[in-house]
C-alpha cells in the first residue's frame, strides 16, 4: 500500500509540476507560458525530464504523515459524531472533513507546500540556488528562519480546510446513498475509488482560487503580499477572475487519481483494523 501511494505521487507529480508554475506564472509580468504544453516544453529543453520532478522529494516525504493525520483526526471526530446507529451524515462529514483539513495543514502541509512551491518557483528564476532537498531546506531555514517554511499558512488551512470538507461531504453523501438501508452493505474497491475521483474533481472546481493564493503566498515573490487578502485582491486587480482557476487541468488531473487511490488504500487499511481489533 505504502509503494502504490507512493508511485501514485511519482506518475502524477508533473501535473502537479505544471499547476505550480502556471500559478505562479504572473500575468502582469509578462507571462511566461502560454498554456500547459507550452510550460512542459519550456521545462524540458532548459531541464530534462527531470525538470518536471522538481519538488517531488518534498511530496514523497510528507504524503504518509499528511495522510496519517488527515485520516486521524478524521476518524476521532467521526467516532464523536456518529448517531446511536453508527452512521455518519454528509454534514458531520463535512465537519470532519474540515477539522481534518485544518489538522493537516497546520501539522504537515504548510511546511511541505512551502518548500515545494519555492523549489518549483527557484528552478525557473535565472539563478537557481537550491541544489537538493536537504540543501533547500536548510538554506530556507538559514535565511528565513522557521517562520520561511510557514510561509502562506492562513491561504493553506483554508484551501485545506475547504478541500478536505468538500471531499468527506460528497464522500459520505456517496457512500450513504450507495449503502442505502443496509450500513453493513460492503462498498467495492472500484466503487470507493469512482467516489473519490468525483470527490476530487468536485473539490478542485470548489477551491482552486485558495490553492492559486496558497501557491502565490508561498512563491519566492510572496513578499510582494501584505496578507491573503491583499494577494486576492492584487490578483483580481492586475489579472482578473480568470487568474483565479489558473492550472485547474493539470490539478483535477493529479486530485482525482491521488484522492480514489488515496480513499480506496484508507477504506482497505479500515477494514483490515476492524477485524484485527473488532472495533465498531
Amino acid at each position: 500500500l505504502f509503494l502504490v501511494f507512493q508511485a501514485n505521487i511519482c506518475i502524477t507529480f508533473p501535473t502537479e509540476y505544471v499547476k505550480t508554475q502556471l500559478q505562479l506564472d504572473e500575468k502582469a509580468n509578462p507571462p511566461r507560458y502560454k498554456g500547459i504544453v507550452d510550460c512542459v516544453k519550456q521545462t524540458v529543453d532548459g531541464h530534462g525530464v527531470r525538470g518536471l520532478y522538481r519538488g517531488l522529494s518534498s511530496l514523497l516525504y510528507g504524503s504518509i504523515p499528511k495522510a496519517a493525520v488527515r485520516f486521524g483526526v478524521f476518524e476521532f471526530l467521526s467516532n464523536k459524531m456518529r448517531d446511536e446507529s453508527g452512521k455518519l451524515d454528509s454534514t458531520r462529514g463535512l465537519l470532519c472533513g474540515l477539522g481534518a483539513g485544518v489538522a493537516e495543514a497546520v501539522v504537515v502541509v504548510c511546511p511541505m507546500e512551502t518548500v515545494k512551491v519555492k523549489f518549483i518557483h527557484d528552478q525557473s528564476s535565472a539563478n537557481p540556488k537550491y541544489r537538493g532537498f536537504f540543501h533547500g531546506v536548510r538554506e530556507i531555514v538559514r535565511t528565513e528562519g522557521l517562520r520561511g517554511t510557514y510561509q502562506g499558512l492562513t491561504a493553506t488551512v483554508l484551501k485545506q480546510g475547504s478541500n478536505q470538507a468538500i471531499r468527506f461531504y460528497v464522500m459520505t453523501s456517496l457512500r450513504n446513498w450507495y449503502k442505502g438501508e443496509d450500513p453493513n452493505k460492503a462498498i467495492n474497491p472500484l466503487v470507493t475509488g469512482a467516489f473519490g475521483a468525483f470527490a476530487g474533481a468536485v473539490s478542485v472546481f470548489g477551491n482552486t482560487p485558495l490553492d492559486v493564493i496558497k501557491t502565490r503566498m508561498q512563491g519566492l515573490e510572496a513578499h510582494k503580499y501584505k496578507s491573503t487578502l491583499d494577494c486576492a485582491v492584487k490578483i483580481m486587480k492586475h489579472e482578473g477572475p480568470k487568474a483565479f482557476y489558473k492550472g485547474t487541468v493539470p490539478r483535477l488531473g493529479r486530485v482525482c487519481m491521488d484522492v480514489a487511490i488515496v480513499f480506496i488504500i484508507y477504506e482497505e487499511v479500515v477494514k483490515v483494523l476492524n477485524k484485527v481489533w473488532k472495533t465498531d
